[in-house]
């Protein structure tokens, strides 16, 4: 007998093969048959009749972890209603291990009370135990965070490394590795990371690259100057003979959009010429991020006791706002306060409305909102163009990832606004992409959300419905799924997933969770 029997699906494998109506099996974690399965039965029956049999979703660009719902909210239900089975943190060069000390994880984290959690962790290795011992929702693993290593070895100085530095960077680097984290990734966009220099990152890259592990980039410009940021990207990947993963790939501000096509024909340039290079896409418009990188660069250098120093010294201040107010490349008065310590208090979110309401302009509320939250504000801004987001989706080169983390309903009450695609990235291009405007196949999209990360990230053992792999597995009704989230009501479950197995195990059953904490800490 088996443990569970799926039964009279139309069987979407991953692999981008055309779909097919079969049975699938699961016995002791693991898929044990793809067919006609008449004589046998399991434990649990499930009639998949109508709907669509898939590999659970892996979510390569997740940030459960330094947003701390790992830990709050293990179950990660606006995730489990994706369909999603597997989680990737330690993204735009943030993760939560290795750690120089515990204290350094206050840095890393990102706008969560830490205090429930004992981070009783330093290594990778350590981290890695501590995450075998724990219960997790989903599969959980993680990259190793170029600002979190720059972190625990400089503190908050703003500086190239020195020599004896960049070696210690380079040793924890392969030992973090070797204990199994899936590669590297950095965040050049932000104020820790931007002196990196390419030395130090083709030091970094070495190392990656003989590890056969993937490097993902938040690059270091995604508006005016995403076309020299994605050559730097690439001349290293391209050097260092490295996987290069383009995170969350967009071209913000209406008059830089042009640059998407330039900037999608340069991956695929680089592709034909021998550099692996792929990109992960979420299907919004809206970019949801720290408010100071809307600062000029100069601004931020030296860490954040720098940056609300700057911005309470009246003639830096008055400095700051002229330049934003002169080069003006995103429109700031749209922006939705979204994540800080202001939550609670304030009485408007939309920047535009709390300008007019003060009587000041755009740029002076982004710096007094940053003073008032000591540099803690994270903002949602539709400054993307649904063309070019349909341009990446279907692109070949695209995988889907949401750039979000795992949420349950309550989290409403706190006052924050998290990013709908925290609740619908999934869904949604399988609801609005794929059945509404047929911008790709069925086939094509679920391979964009299983095979294609599993492939890039190593996990051999998953991605793909086939026998003897692990029994991660979706199955949802394709006329009826949909993310519901949007940008002022994103505390919205996805509709048409009915149930996910993680492991062999159902973690949502008839559409409902059943609290099984099935997930493992994966390593490649």
């Amino acid at each position: 007998m088996y443990d569970i029997v799926i039964r009279n699906g139309a069987v979407v494998d991953g692999t981008g093969k055309e779909k097919y109506l079969a049975d699938v099996a699961i016995k002791d974690g693991k898929i044990s048959k793809i067919g006609k399965i008449s004589w046998s039965r399991g434990k649990k029956e499930i009639d998949a009749s109508g709907k669509v049999v898939a590999p659970g979703f892996i979510d390569m660009h997740n940030h459960s972890d330094s947003y701390w719902r790992l830990f709050l909210e293990p179950k990660l239900p606006s995730l489990v209603y994706q369909g999603v089975t597997t989680i990737v943190g330690g993204n735009c060069g943030a993760s939560i291990a290795p750690l120089s000390s515990g204290k350094i994880i206050e840095s890393v984290q990102k706008w969560a009370d830490i205090k429930e959690v004992n981070v009783n962790w330093l290594s990778m290795g350590e981290f890695r135990q501590e995450m075998e011992k724990r219960k997790l929702g989903l599969n959980f693993a993680t990259l190793v965070g170029h600002g979190t290593l720059r972190r625990g070895i400089i503190g908050d100085d703003m500086r190239r490394l020195a020599d004896n530095e960049l070696e210690l960077f380079k040793n924890i680097l392969e030992k973090s590795l070797e204990a199994g984290a899936l590669g590297f990734s950095a965040g050049l966009a932000y104020s820790h990371e931007r002196e990196a220099k390419w030395d130090e990152l083709e030091a970094m890259l070495e190392i990656v690259a003989r590890h056969n592990k993937i490097f993902s980039l938040h690059l270091r410009d995604e508006g005016k100057d995403i076309l020299s940021a994605l050559d730097e990207a690439i001349d290293l990947a391209g050097q260092a003979g490295v996987s290069l993963q383009v995170s969350h790939f967009k071209v913000m501000g209406e008059k830089n959009w042009p640059l998407a096509e330039k900037a999608l024909q340069k991956m695929e340039e680089a592709q034909k010429a021998g550099i692996d290079v792929n990109f992960d896409v979420y299907p919004y418009t809206e970019t949801g991020s720290v408010l100071y990188v809307s600062l000029p660069a100069w601004a931020a250098e030296g860490g954040k006791r720098m940056l609300l120093r700057r911005l309470k010294e009246k003639h830096l201040r008055e400095k700051i706002v002229s330049e934003m107010k002169d080069i003006h490349e995103y429109p700031y008065e749209k922006a939705i306060v979204a994540i800080s310590s202001l939550d609670k208090s304030l009485p408007e979110r939309r920047i535009s409305k709390i300008a007019e309401a003060r009587g000041i302009s755009a740029e002076e509320v982004v710096v007094d909102l940053l003073v008032a939250s000591e540099g803690r504000v994270i903002t949602l801004l539709e400054c993307l163009d649904e063309e070019n987001v349909k341009k990446a989706i279907a692109h070949p080169l695209s995988i889907i990832a949401s750039d979000g983390a795992g949420y349950d309903l309550r989290h409403k009450d706190t006052g924050e606004l998290v990013h709908p695609r925290c609740f619908g990235t999934f869904p949604r291009v399988l609801g609005k992409y794929v059945r509404e405007e047929k911008l790709l196949t069925l086939e094509e999209a679920v391979k964009k959300m299983t095979s294609m990360p599993a492939k890039r990230l190593g996990l051999v053992d998953r991605g793909v419905l086939q026998n003897g792999l692990e029994a991660d597995i979706v199955v949802f009704d394709a006329e009826k799924i949909a993310g519901k989230a949007t940008a002022d009501e994103p505390y919205q479950y996805a509709e048409g997933v009915s149930e996910v197995a993680v492991n062999g195990k159902l973690v949502l059953d008839e559409g409902k969770m059943t609290g099984e904490m099935a997930g493992k800490f994966l390593s490649s």
